[in-house]
């Protein structure tokens, strides 16, 4: 079938994007779905900086690839072998497919899904195949979703079921946004009820784990960010304390306010130096975790004698540790429930065709979430 998508090219185009237009709205031709494969008619997906940085050059991706990866839609066609989906359902796509048999995820560590990894490097689905096509030639798939689109053939291993009484700009949070910031500071992370906590970073994901850590019960909440608006937002979200991480005394601020630093920073800016920054913001035993992407080439310098002498922990955060077909639907009661207000988030809603002045918005940090709304 034909379907329009927002299709990238070339990365590392000039900006502002607004001008320079690195994704080229294009109809293409959609394979039908093949064996345990659906395909979804898409009717909300969010802007990332995930997107971002394969447009920026940050994470290097096959091209030419239908952008996309937090995204909701509605069941239209069923592939073989398929029987836990049916015409009709809502679902949430999740942005590494989950196999179900590798290692990981028979241990219940489904955000290292060994198939799944792979898949999405290569920019296919779980299965191995392309659906996108312009006319012979076949277009690649992010990260299994590809969901700057009308439509989208995907793995059932990366769909979860949701209520359908969810609007679908919400429902799309999930995916990525929430998923990624409420499972850093719950999954990895695993903030006890009272605990402190430092936010570093304050997009879509950063502001998710400010509700994530509202909704667990950490005692205290700082966040950080080199913005004011995102500052204030983060304020308006339930930070206690919001602080410029470049300010020279905003480390000494922040220990001065939590008592020698804070029990668990989650860092989400994607810098080097806001890394340093959380770590360094780390009291004596605590953990920062870090679930941001900068370039494949940034290195941290880490003091050993630091990470011994004060028993801290860093981790990394893939998905938020989650299992999506456990912790989306999880998370989507809290927020039915008002303990997780996640429709905070959004700040723009867009249509396909303004994407490139969404993207441009997002580089120059004036947006949280930007949804695109399919008719």
């Amino acid at each position: 079938m034909k379907t329009k998508a927002a299709v990238l090219h070339r990365m590392t185009t000039d900006r502002p994007y607004s001008l320079s237009n690195p994704l080229r709205i294009e109809e293409v031709n959609l394979d039908p779905p093949g064996f345990r494969e659906v395909m979804v008619k898409v009717k909300a997906a969010g802007l990332c900086h995930s997107d971002l940085s394969v447009i920026d050059g940050n994470r290097p991706r096959p091209l030419p690839m239908v952008l996309g990866h937090e995204a909701s839609g509605e069941v239209v066609e069923l592939g073989e072998g398929v029987k836990n989906l049916q015409v009709g359902d809502h679902v949430v796509f999740a942005f590494l497919p989950s196999c179900g048999h590798c290692p990981n995820c028979q241990t219940g560590r489904a955000a290292l899904c060994e198939p799944g990894a792979q898949a999405n490097g290569e920019g296919v689905l779980l299965g191995g195949n392309k659906r996108i096509r312009k006319e012979e030639d076949y277009y690649y798939h992010h990260l299994g979703v590809s969901g700057f689109a009308e439509y989208a053939v995907a793995s059932i291993d990366s769909l979860v079921k949701i209520d359908p009484e969810i609007p679908f700009e919400i429902a799309a949070l999930f995916g990525c946004a929430v998923m990624t910031g409420v499972g850093a500071v719950v999954n990895t992370a695993q903030l006890k009820f009272g605990e402190s906590v430092l936010v570093v970073g304050l997009g879509g994901v950063g502001l998710s784990a400010i509700l994530g850590a509202n909704a667990a019960g950490a005692s205290r909440i700082i966040a950080a960010d080199l913005i004011p608006s995102k500052r204030e937002a983060a304020l308006s979200m339930g930070a206690h304390y919001a602080i410029d991480s470049s300010d020279p005394n905003a480390l000494q601020e922040l220990k001065d306010l939590t008592g020698g630093g804070v029990d668990v920073a989650v860092e989400f800016a994607g810098a080097i130096p806001a890394l340093d920054f959380a770590f360094q913001a780390t009291k004596r035993g605590g953990t920062t975790v870090t679930a941001a992407l900068p370039h494949p080439d940034a290195r941290l310098q880490l003091s050993p004698v630091m990470l011994v002498g004060q028993e801290k922990t860093l981790k990394g955060s893939y998905l938020g540790s989650c299992v999506p077909a456990r912790d989306i639907p999880a998370y989507i009661e809290l927020f039915k429930s008002g303990r997780l207000e996640v429709d905070k988030l959004i700040s723009h809603k867009l249509k396909l065709e303004e994407i490139n002045e969404g993207f441009e918005r997002l580089a120059k940090g004036e947006a949280i979430r930007q949804i695109i709304i399919f008719d």
